[in-house]
């Protein structure tokens, strides 16, 4: 007879690696979706919000190129310019996003309501707190000053600006993994409020737990969701819950607010030796 064995990690999780808009500040994520409109506005082209927001979570010059690439905007784009627009398009429109970017990001560096608590009871758990975002390195120093005059400082950040290639590629996640100093994977949880944020972190081999209310899945402010009628919320809510489902996520839930049980959770499945989704 032949046996195999397999090792397993079966003590509590060492550290949470968060997105920025739309989890931990930038309620809807609208910081970056405002900006795409009018950068293409700009070019003559007007796109929806919904236009703007399908890439979130990518680096911005991939985002702008991947919305250059959607038909309906390429068709509208070649009805304006008579030709369908080029690489060097996209990167006339990346050095425009910049500076309306920096811009206007203070503006949107609310941080999210549970913030601030949901760090303070992981670092009394003992765990490391690390991020990842789209936006430039840039753009990151003046959104993590903002931050932290409203008391929230990972303990590390990296841009997709410092990696070989961004979401849903896992390298910023195992950047975070290696400047916190924690292994296994299977011992950090990867927090997003985007589908290529949560492709990210099972392609990192890390638990992976959506947020669908508070960012770009609904795409509303806090205020603007209690003006939807509530079977248009539930509509929206139920759409973002499944979108995050099939992308694999390990859990989903509303909001960062929720976060804790889903790490109570994640730490019993692990003393029974289970693991996370795989990319």
């Amino acid at each position: 007879m032949t046996y195999t064995y397999a090792r397993r990690y079966r003590d509590p999780l060492k550290a949470v690696i968060l997105d920025w808009a739309g989890t931990t500040l930038d309620y809807g994520c609208c910081a970056p979706a405002v900006v795409f409109t009018e950068v293409f506005k700009r070019q003559g082209v007007e796109i929806s919000m919904e236009e703007a927001r399908a890439p979130m979570g990518a680096h911005k010059k991939v985002h702008i190129r991947r919305i250059s690439e959607d038909p309906n905007v390429a068709a509208r784009w070649e009805k304006t310019h008579g030709r369908l627009p080029t690489e060097e398009d996209v990167v006339a429109m990346f050095e425009a996003f910049v500076p309306l970017q920096l811009n206007c990001l203070a503006d949107y560096a609310e941080l999210i309501p549970g913030t601030l608590d949901f760090v303070a009871a992981a670092r009394k758990r003992g765990l490391k707190i690390g991020s990842t975002t789209g936006y430039t390195v840039e753009m990151m120093q003046l959104i993590g000053q903002e931050a932290a005059q409203r008391g929230y400082e990972p303990d590390h950040s990296v841009s997709a600006a410092e990696v070989p290639e961004g979401r849903p590629a896992p390298w910023m996640c195992l950047e975070n993994a290696k400047h916190l100093g924690v292994y296994p994977l299977e011992a950090i949880v990867k927090v997003d409020d985007t589908v290529p944020g949560i492709e990210e972190g099972i392609n990192a081999g890390m638990w992976t737990v959506g947020l669908a209310k508070s960012g770009n899945e609904i795409g509303l402010t806090e205020r603007e969701i209690e003006l939807l009628p509530a079977d248009e919320f539930e509509r929206r809510l139920s759409r973002a819950y499944t979108r995050m489902q099939r992308a694999g996520a390990d859990y989903v839930i509303d909001g960062i607010w929720d976060l804790l049980p889903c790490l109570d959770d994640i730490d019993a499945r692990l003393a029974r030796g289970e693991r996370p989704q795989r990319g």
